[in-house]
């Protein structure tokens, strides 16, 4: 559309009031002067959490999106959180995991060689196919399920909103490379799975509970078959997929297990409760188990590198699901939920190694 010469020139022209200069911000109230100095490990939350930006209100009251330390101003409309406590979303390691997670960020399209990728069997490459087709749909869960919370926590809480985005993008990153592991060598995606445990996780509607399934539970069982890689694994490409996605989850769990412990400890009244979404979450598909029957085959397939040696993978298998009890009652009791051993749904009790003396 042509421009109004005319109209132009008037305004380019014309004699206008200059607006009153209003400097009332320059009286915030903020604590001028106050530096902030990085560490060993560079400028990190840590370091910049000092004087007044580094309380964290055990009751936010902010309702808008300003920072944690910014000033309030009047008529500023409210953005909805409604997770306005620290108890509900607090974990003492969230900075900590977020710095770990934004310097040790690694690319699935350049960071795993994909040229050496060889062939392998069909009877294997189809097993690859279907656990990587699994654990592309339960990445996709682990990626959904913390986007859901991060607009309703308050921004006085900001390093749980922090430490969420970062799954967020290592979830996006697993997935991907799943995908990519399925139809990189001739194979494909193939069966998805029973999804009862997935929709535990995604309909959780109270934060403890979705990290305590999710985090605790849930990620935990992958993180142990992902620390079994170099059983699962058929070339240096598997492994190290297998090595980075476990380096991922580690802070994931680690996220969940301080938050658990957290709550158990300034809300001990929740303990029943808690035990009661993992009565849920561990017998979620009780027909078909943590993994359902065609990933279950598969992995024995792999860990027995072949039909021929089905007994030889049907015992590592079963091995992989003592390891994932046993880790998983590990995290309960640094959490402080050792008592969940006595509730812990049989099909995964039977797994436990004896309690320590």
């Amino acid at each position: 559309m042509a421009i109004d010469q005319d109209l132009l020139h008037r305004a380019q022209t014309s004699e206008t009031e200059a607006p009153a200069v209003d400097l009332s911000w320059l009286n915030a109230h903020s604590e001028w002067g106050m530096r902030a100095r990085p560490g060993k490990r560079g400028l990190t939350l840590d370091e910049v959490n000092i004087g007044s930006y580094g309380r964290v209100p055990a009751q936010s009251e902010a309702q808008d999106a300003r920072p944690r330390g910014a000033a309030a101003r009047d008529g500023v409309p409210h953005t909805g959180y409604h997770i306005r406590d620290a108890g509900s979303v607090w974990s003492q390691n969230a900075t900590l995991l977020y710095e770990e997670a934004v310097q040790r960020q690694w690319s699935s399209a350049t960071d795993i060689p994909w040229h050496e990728v060889a062939p392998l069997p069909d009877e294997i490459e189809y097993a690859m196919c279907q656990l990587c087709t699994f654990l592309t749909e339960v990445e996709f869960i682990a990626g959904d399920t913390p986007s859901q919370w991060l607009p309703k926590i308050s921004n006085d809480h900001f390093e749980t909103k922090l430490f969420l985005a970062s799954q967020i993008m290592d979830e996006a990153r697993h997935l991907d490379v799943f995908r990519k592991r399925a139809l990189v060598n001739g194979g494909g995606l193939l069966q998805s799975s029973p999804t009862s445990g997935l929709r535990t996780i995604i309909n959780a509607r109270d934060f403890t509970e979705m990290s305590s399934i999710m985090h605790v539970q849930a990620e935990g069982f992958v993180q142990s078959l992902f620390r079994m890689g170099e059983l699962v694994a058929n070339s240096d490409v598997e492994k190290r997929i297998f090595r980075l996605c476990a380096q991922d989850e580690s802070r994931h769990l680690g996220f969940g297990v301080m938050h658990l412990k957290y709550v158990l400890e300034t809300e001990p009244e929740r303990r029943e409760e808690i035990h009661g979404y993992f009565d849920t979450a561990e017998n979620a598909d009780p027909q078909t188990g943590t993994f359902g029957p065609a990933v279950a085959e598969a992995l024995i397939l792999l860990l027995g590198k072949g039909k021929a040696n089905f007994d030889d993978g049907f015992s590592k298998f079963l091995a992989l699901q003592k390891r994932q009890a046993n880790e998983y009652m590990q995290r309960l009791t640094v959490a402080g939920l050792g008592d969940r051993r006595e509730r812990m749904d049989p099909n995964m009790r039977v797994f436990l190694d004896p309690p320590r003396n």
